[in-house]
């Protein structure tokens, strides 16, 4: 038996992109704005997601005409020490760095129609899909606390509809089977809904490791293992 449709899968190109996690606080607690993937998507299908998408060279010209402060990019290069921002080396972090947040800028405006300022994103998490899938991605995640008057739109032609929702709705609507949730946006979730409140999720300093999950758990909330972890560079 021929393993050609195997090998084809394990030289899919990993596209770096961006996701944001925007979120607010009100006397009831969190709310996030999620977008429900059209059923018809070739990547992430019926999905519920967040904003994002994959960095284009226009997000490199971003950061080369001098959009971000120098320190800004920096402060990131730093939190994203542990991902392939790096990969080309710590002189090249902070442009890698700064073409993922270019990326999230843009998408959020192009999906809701909000101009976010640079300095709401706070890098998050980063999700590496697995071998085995048709279409891979480096995604770096981000949070955003939303300021009042800042109200994101649905004008994406790749979701049915957007919404605020409070993370608990989400995950109930999961458990009874009336949503989808890959498993990157159930844990980054989850680790946000641990934290409790939006100051404590925007003070978070903990390390971020790049995760390239088992294929297996994809669509499960079950915590990072060991095995999952890139190895750290030296």
């Amino acid at each position: 038996m021929s393993n050609s449709g195997n090998e084809a899968l394990d030289t899919v190109p990993i596209r770096r992109a961006a996701s944001v996690l925007m979120l607010r606080e009100n006397s009831q607690g969190l709310e996030v704005f999620v977008q429900h993937r059209v059923s018809t998507m070739d990547f992430a299908a019926g999905m519920v997601v967040y904003p994002g998408g994959r960095v284009d060279p226009k997000d490199s010209d971003s950061v080369t005409t001098g959009s971000f402060d120098d320190a800004m990019l920096a402060a990131h290069a730093q939190r994203w020490a542990n991902t392939a921002a790096w990969d080309q080396g710590e002189a090249l972090a902070p442009q890698k760095s700064g073409e993922v947040l270019a990326a999230a800028l843009r998408e959020v405006f192009e999906e809701t129609g909000l101009r976010l300022e640079a300095h709401q994103l706070v890098p998050w998490a980063n999700w590496v899909t697995p071998v085995g899938f048709p279409r891979r991605f480096d995604t770096y995640f981000f949070v955003a606390a939303l300021a009042d008057g800042q109200d994101p739109l649905h004008q994406t032609t790749e979701a049915v509809r957007s919404q605020w929702a409070k993370p608990e709705d989400l995950f109930a609507g999961l458990e009874r089977g009336e949503l989808k949730m890959m498993r990157p946006t159930q844990r980054t979730l989850l680790d946000a809904m641990a934290l409790g409140s939006l100051d404590a999720i925007l003070a978070d300093q903990s390390v971020i490791q790049s995760v390239h999950p088992d294929p297996q758990d994809s669509h499960s909330s079950h915590p990072v293992r060991a095995t999952e972890i890139a190895k750290p560079r030296p």
